[in-house]
């Protein structure tokens, strides 16, 4: 019986990821440099490479990359002083989970962050547990963010049910052996989830597995 649902944040609840990709893109343009949204949503998102990284895989100096970085986090940084929206069905999604299972947040973002993508929504109030960059050492893919909410729930991982957005988190959740769908978004989308319990276009698919689930069938 699943009686706790996990959710990502950044491509999944809000649509962040559109927003830091366009950001980066940018940044990368005006140092001359070629940013494909394809090679990003493969390498960054789900292949969980750092953004200097990338620059120099394309041939930027770490001088410049750093410049470039710079710039491209404090745009960031400026950008969540207006709302970030969220996805398609995620506030109908959220609103009919609560009061039916417990609801934790898993994130690589810092908290800061999550509480500025969130300040005008109200939907943090609905997690019992939400775990940042801030509570662990090693973010996704490793398990330790999983394995820290279930620690902070007292659950095991049989109990619960992870969903994420990218190749990355799903390997997270997995190593945590807990099953996870993918919902995945327009930079994802491109990436392999052979490890998913299953994938759904939008966040309201969750909700079909719940009520199947929480009747006692395993989703092994």
């Amino acid at each position: 019986m699943i009686e706790a649902v996990l959710w990502d944040n950044d491509g999944l609840l809000v649509d962040s990821e559109a927003l830091f990709f366009e950001l980066t893109r940018k940044a990368f343009d005006e140092a001359g440099f070629e940013l494909d949204r394809m090679y990003w949503g493969v390498e960054y998102l789900g292949n969980a490479k750092h953004s200097r990284e990338i620059a120099r895989e394309l041939g930027m100096e770490p001088r410049i990359a750093d410049s470039v970085i710079e710039r491209r986090d404090e745009a960031f940084l400026k950008s969540l002083e207006v709302p970030v929206p969220l996805l398609p069905e995620v506030r109908r999604t959220i609103e009919s989970l609560a009061g039916t299972v417990r609801l934790g947040l898993v994130t690589g973002s810092p908290r800061d962050k999550v509480e500025r993508m969130h300040r005008d929504n109200g939907l943090l109030d609905y997690f019992e547990v939400i775990i940042t960059d801030d509570d662990i050492t090693r973010p996704k893919p490793h398990p330790e963010p999983y394995l820290k909410a279930l620690e902070r729930l007292g659950l095991e991982a049989s109990r619960c049910l992870a969903v994420e957005d990218s190749r990355r988190g799903l390997a997270s959740a997995h190593a945590a052996g807990i099953s996870c769908i993918v919902v995945p978004n327009q930079l994802t989308s491109i990436q392999q989830f052979d490890l998913a319990f299953a994938v759904e276009e939008r966040a309201s698919g969750v909700l079909k597995y719940l009520e199947r689930l929480t009747d006692g069938a395993s989703p092994d």
